[in-house]
């Protein structure tokens, strides 16, 4: 197994990445997929939500309303952190899951993680951070979201900074121009993250460590 992270501010297409990297052979451990699994309906995780949050964050067929809750929580640090509390726990048990299954394997595994920024994992092969300017990511979640500008503004102040993110980069994927550009860079991305060293005992054992997740 090769471990490597993948992260990229909202508007930025770490999702359009990460899907191109699935189907170039590449074990996605999605975060946000799992967030979603974590909070389906009767799940403990949407029971503390809905008692922190109150009853109008949950939609009448019992499932979380993540527009409401976004609404709360990216208005308020302390409701965002309060969040995360509850559901971070959980996410972080499913991802170490799904990379335990993979370590006997010679599969590249990438734990797509919108907040590796924020919660760094040591013991990484590399880590990927897809980029765009605050402008262009502005335009992307207005068009494809539906998202307004004040409040796309206002999710991606309440994450780590451009500059936090490109920080902690071993590979950036600048994904300002077209779809071409990007293929171009992910099969570049994908042939160099095919000869990294394998990750080690070692490297889990930093991985998984309490400093890893500050």
């Amino acid at each position: 197994m090769i471990l490597v992270g993948l992260t990229g501010g909202i508007g930025a297409g770490k999702s359009s990445v990460s899907q191109r990297l699935a189907t170039l052979g590449a074990v996605v451990v999605d975060a946000d997929a799992i967030t979603r699994a974590v909070q389906g309906p009767g799940s403990p995780v949407l029971a503390a939500i809905a008692e922190r949050f109150g009853p109008e964050v949950i939609a009448a067929d019992g499932a979380l309303d993540r527009a409401a809750l976004a609404a709360i929580a990216f208005a308020d640090g302390d409701a965002l952190a309060a969040l995360n509390r509850i559901v971070h726990p959980a996410v972080r048990a499913e991802i170490d899951a799904r990379v335990d299954a993979e370590i006997a394997t010679d599969h590249v595994v990438v734990l797509d993680i919108p907040l590796l920024a924020e919660n760094p994992r040591a013991g990484l092969a590399a880590t990927v951070v897809v980029d765009a300017p605050l402008e262009v990511a502005v335009a992307r979640l207005e068009r494809f979201r539906g998202i307004s500008e004040t409040d796309a503004r206002a999710r991606i102040a309440r994450q780590a900074s451009r500059e936090d993110r490109l920080a902690i980069a071993t590979r950036v994927i600048d994904n300002s121009g077209d779809l071409a550009a990007l293929d171009r860079q992910v099969d570049a991305l994908w042939r160099w993250l095919r000869s990294l060293p394998a990750t080690t005992a070692d490297d889990l054992a930093a991985y998984r460590s309490p400093v890893a997740r500050r």
